[in-house]
């Protein structure tokens, strides 16, 4: 008898309404195996810490219904709202979430510490579209996790019209950024909103160091989390290569 495929169910909680990574592609879609993604919305509208800091409830009942579905994996999204707890107190909520709900989840958070260690990246530049107050809890995060965060620095845009900058803007900030670092050993990019597949792979060719950004990197997860590995070529080296998790 032929072999069934076996069939996943991935919910996620977005951040927001808008479309993930700023109207592009949705990597998950392009994994090949039969997987329903369910989303839900906390509607963030401001990207404030004070929106951010408040949503925790939100969170664990959206993440709660989703396990209730019947779930194999849960995807609270957004590492803005869970880098404000600090590394080891996002694991903490997480573990407890997982316990009480039956389910293995991650957070954008976890996703980018397990995806830098996997690259082997210890010194790294970061870029958001977040002010300097909400990057310097983001570099906190990362140094509490064990990287050697050598800058993490805003692209000046209002949270509204991330989706707006264009690509090349981001490709040459992120290059200026490495030009001040050069004993960085990686590009971390965060935030799904901007639009930024299509230069992860010039970067890398570029500059010579791996990067790592939400979308591939969620989507390479994804797939580990499931006991899939679907290589995808394109989005840089972590989805092209899918090398296998490292703990985060």
């Amino acid at each position: 008898m032929p072999e069934i495929e076996k069939e996943y169910l991935v919910g996620t909680v977005r951040p927001t309404n808008r479309p993930e990574a700023g109207q592009e592609i949705d990597l998950d879609e392009r994994i090949p195996a039969k997987i329903k993604f369910v989303s839900l919305t906390m509607n963030f509208t401001q990207g404030t810490d004070e929106e951010f800091s408040t949503s925790m409830p939100g969170y664990e009942a959206k993440s709660a219904e989703l396990a209730k579905m019947g779930a194999h994996l849960v995807r609270p999204s957004g590492a803005p709202p869970f880098m404000l707890l600090g590394y080891k107190g996002e694991r903490e909520i997480i573990n407890s979430w997982e316990k009480k709900y039956r389910v293995q989840m991650f957070t954008s958070g976890q996703n980018h510490v397990r995806a830098l260690r996997t690259m082997g990246i210890k010194k790294f530049v970061g870029a958001s579209y977040f002010p300097e107050k909400m990057n310097a809890i983001f570099a906190r995060y990362f140094t509490d996790a064990g990287f050697q965060v050598l800058a993490m620095e805003g692209i000046d845009s209002p949270f509204a019209e991330v989706p707006n900058v264009p690509p090349e803007n981001i490709f040459q900030f992120m290059k200026g950024i490495a030009a001040k670092h050069i004993n960085a050993d990686g590009i971390y990019m965060l935030g799904s909103a901007w639009k930024t597949l299509d230069i992860i792979d010039p970067l890398e060719k570029d500059l010579g160091l791996p990067v790592v950004h939400a979308g591939p990197a969620r989507c390479w997860e994804t797939q580990l989390r499931l006991g899939l590995r679907y290589p995808i070529k394109g989005y840089g080296r972590l989805l092209a290569e899918m090398p296998g998790l490292s703990d985060g």
